[in-house]
């Protein structure tokens, strides 16, 4: 087998290592989400999504890190699984951790922002404010990075996606659905976008 072949395999083989790592790491919460909420529907009555965040409640703060894996019902979860593989799966074009670092930070910051700014009485639950923060990277990357790759990207999230952008507005809230975490989701995205791009400059 000449050189040149055997080079061209062995970048099809990274290619494809690297494709699969982020597959699985794109796939693998949303699996566990549709496990987690069949239990809660089947066995448990709904019963975990009292644990979701409930604004200025110092046990509602579990409901940070615990909400994104909880929904309202299937019907919840099916709104937040397709938007989360594909720009989940935008968000590692570069790296996968750049996917897990959104992960966190928007999670963090659209459970905080649902914590201090949700109405009184209410849980917030679901994954839309990580879902949130894939938008509001993929879409700061262009504006930050500057390169014609991740301005092509920012522009057709932008056009694919941009009408969840209303989903921001303060017209909705309740135990299914939180502006403040879209919002606060979104902005933490932003954030990680141009942390991201801060980094490849230092580099």
């Amino acid at each position: 087998m000449s050189r040149s072949r055997m080079s061209t395999r062995r970048r099809l083989h990274r290619l494809a290592t690297k494709t699969r790592v982020r597959v699985a790491a794109v796939a693998g919460p949303i699996a566990g989400f549709w496990a987690l909420e069949l239990l809660d529907t089947v066995i448990l009555g709904g019963r975990l999504d009292q644990f979701g965040v409930q604004p200025r409640s110092v046990a509602g703060l579990w409901g940070i890190p615990l909400s994104p894996a909880l929904h309202g019902g299937f019907g919840h979860l099916v709104a937040n699984t397709v938007p989360w593989l594909v720009l989940g799966f935008l968000t590692t074009a570069r790296s996968a951790h750049d996917y897990w670092r959104v992960v966190v930070v928007s999670a963090a910051t659209g459970g905080l922002g649902a914590w201090i700014l949700g109405a009184p009485g209410t849980v917030h639950i679901g994954a839309s404010g990580v879902v949130f923060g894939f938008l509001g990277f993929l879409m700061g990357r262009g504006y930050w990075e500057r390169r014609w790759s991740a301005i092509a990207l920012s522009l057709a999230v932008t056009l694919g996606f941009g009408s969840m952008l209303w989903g921001m507005v303060p017209v909705l809230a309740g135990v299914s659905t939180s502006w403040q975490a879209h919002l606060f989701g979104w902005l933490g995205g932003l954030w990680m976008a141009r942390a991201s791009a801060a980094r490849g400059r230092d580099k």
